[in-house]
């Protein structure tokens, strides 16, 4: 009898044994293949790709070295085309797609759709108005994805699952926070500048949700003021912006973001994007080899030390999958540059543009036919040039009956004459000291060039421009200056418009349940994000994608 108990415990005990371990490759392969609760892309606006080496082993707990110890890091990723500027670095980050798939160029552009009185920005939609704005300011036009002409990550996502997934966009800027997540967003918020607080568009809801005008209406200001050694009482871009607080500020609103929409509860993949603003900021007026910008890096890893410590207890790291990137480089400032012998030379765009204006004068008085149709405009170009662009005024030439090729050409011909006026007089023999940079133009192309592939060089330049186009129906054309060189600057900033390595240098790195750690070398590109996580979630790539899965990164 003792026998057959001690071989009916036997069998039992077998049995408990085969069964737990035919659960334990199931638990393993639901937190390797299950699909994440929470999907983040973390976007750090002007944040050049060599800093995560450069500051390396200043960095602690697990901010940046998340990915760097923990996650998939490509440390050779660079955008394929020459449009680096905010607007459309996060339009590529969500759509996987450049300028020619997506159509956002810059910022802001003259529009000859929609007005000849100002620019319109890359979100500028005026049948909409920004919500819970303070007193005085409920006249300012409100913002959508009307530009964005691609699908993006978060609309494949939200189509997939027939809207259950929740997707979100956060930044300090209006462009940074809608663009990347496109047209099927739940939300996008941005700041108020005036007010220090965040507001959103009717596109996206009437009024903001209770979480968001909790936090607006707290303390939280007032600490970022206190904690950024900032005054309260100016614009947060002249004050707290120009801190490391703004970071701590944003992803503390993220936080209130995550809680109040409950993301990552879901029975479905829910999307966040967060571009934080900051480093931008402080890159512009002080330029990356600053000691301004180095303490930012560092006060920024500590800020997403915090916020992926808070999303680890309240979400779980091991249900989430973040990226790690930026919307652009930017080049040293020219003064540094110089100092160290390179030909960093800058262009005073005012003069530029005057003296452009007399020159075409000219050319339109010897070819064209009559006289003005109507009163002889004051300049042929429009307003507001911002490089690489210069945009013609094409009414000006069209009451002469000049066509855009004729318009196209006289601008390029007349660039070169106008940028030596503004280059230093040579020595005439020999010099015993360098000779101040001399502006230099690299290459000149016409809207019309542009928009033929097969008219630009067979180059990997050539192919950065034809990724650069877009049309919005005014005449154009594109300079471009030598490396390092730009518009002139007060003498500590720098900016970035160019296709140089510098600024189309980012960072790229992931975090998560399919991925290897490793550092991987080699050229990617951030359209890589989207095409990734699209294959991993099971879902079409954007409509205009054109990255790649980063294969050689994911586990086995």
């Amino acid at each position: 009898m003792r026998h057959f108990s001690s071989v009916v415990t036997t069998r039992i005990a077998l049995v408990c044994l085969l069964a737990g371990l035919m659960e334990s490759p199931v638990v393993e392969a639901e937190t390797y293949d299950a699909h994440p609760k929470l999907v983040v892309i973390v976007v750090i606006d002007q944040f050049r790709g060599d800093y995560l080496e450069r500051y390396q082993s200043e960095f602690k707990g697990r901010g940046f070295r998340l990915f760097l110890d923990e996650g998939a890091w490509f440390p050779d990723c660079y955008y394929n085309y020459a449009n680096t500027k905010t607007a459309p670095g996060h339009a590529t980050i969500g759509t996987g797609a450049y300028t020619d798939g997506h159509g956002i160029e810059n910022n802001e552009w003259w529009d000859a759709s929609r007005s000849y009185d100002h620019k319109v920005t890359s979100v500028e939609d005026e049948r909409y108005r920004l919500v819970d704005l303070p007193a005085g300011e409920a006249d300012t036009p409100g913002a959508s994805p009307r530009s964005l002409h691609a699908s993006t990550l978060g609309d494949e996502i939200r189509l997939a699952t027939k809207g259950q997934s929740r997707v979100f966009g956060i930044s300090l800027k209006d462009r940074a926070a809608i663009l990347p997540v496109g047209q099927a967003a739940n939300g996008a918020f941005w700041l108020d500048d005036a007010s220090g607080r965040f507001t959103t568009s009717t596109y996206y809801m009437e009024h903001l949700p209770s979480w968001a005008t909790t936090f607006n209406s707290g303390s939280r200001l007032s600490e970022a003021a206190r904690e950024g050694h900032a005054v309260e009482t100016g614009k947060f871009s002249d004050t707290i912006e120009l801190t490391t607080a703004a970071d701590h500020y944003e992803l503390d609103f993220a936080q209130a973001l995550i809680s109040g929409e409950r993301l990552g509860q879901g029975a479905t993949t829910d999307l966040l994007t967060v571009s934080l603003s900051a480093h931008d900021a402080i890159g512009h007026r002080y330029g990356p080899d600053s000691e301004q910008a180095h303490a930012e890096v560092i006060g920024l890893d500590g800020s997403l030390d915090r916020f992926f410590g808070w999303l680890d207890q309240t979400v779980g790291l091991k249900k989430v999958w973040i990226a790690l990137t930026a919307d652009h480089g930017v080049a040293p400032v020219p003064a540094t540059a110089a100092a160290l012998g390179m030909n960093s030379a800058t262009v005073d765009l005012t003069m530029l543009v005057q003296d452009l204006n007399a020159a075409l004068r000219n050319r339109v008085d010897a070819v064209g036919t009559g006289p003005f149709a109507s009163p002889e405009p004051a300049g042929y170009l429009l307003p507001g040039s911002d490089l690489p662009y210069i945009t013609l005024d094409r009414r000006a030439f069209e009451s002469r009956g000049i066509d855009e090729q004729a318009a196209e050409k006289m601008l390029k011909e007349a660039l070169p004459e106008v940028i030596a006026i503004q280059a230093p007089s040579q020595p005439v023999g020999p010099s015993t000291h360098r000779v101040a940079p001399v502006p230099q133009i690299r290459a000149m192309y016409s809207r019309i060039e542009l928009s033929h592939s097969e008219t630009l060089p067979l180059t990997e330049m050539g192919r950065e421009l034809a990724h650069s186009y877009a049309y919005h129906g005014n005449w154009y054309v594109m300079l471009l200056l030598d490396g390092y060189q730009m518009a002139d600057l007060h003498s500590t900033g720098t900016t970035h418009f160019s296709p140089w390595s510098y600024d189309r240098h980012v960072p790229l790195a992931f975090y998560g349940a399919p991925f290897e750690p490793g550092t991987y070398r080699g050229r990617v590109e951030p359209v890589d994000i989207a095409a990734t996580f699209a294959s991993l979630l099971g879902v079409n790539q954007p409509s205009a994608s054109v990255g790649r899965v980063l294969t050689e990164s994911l586990k086995k």
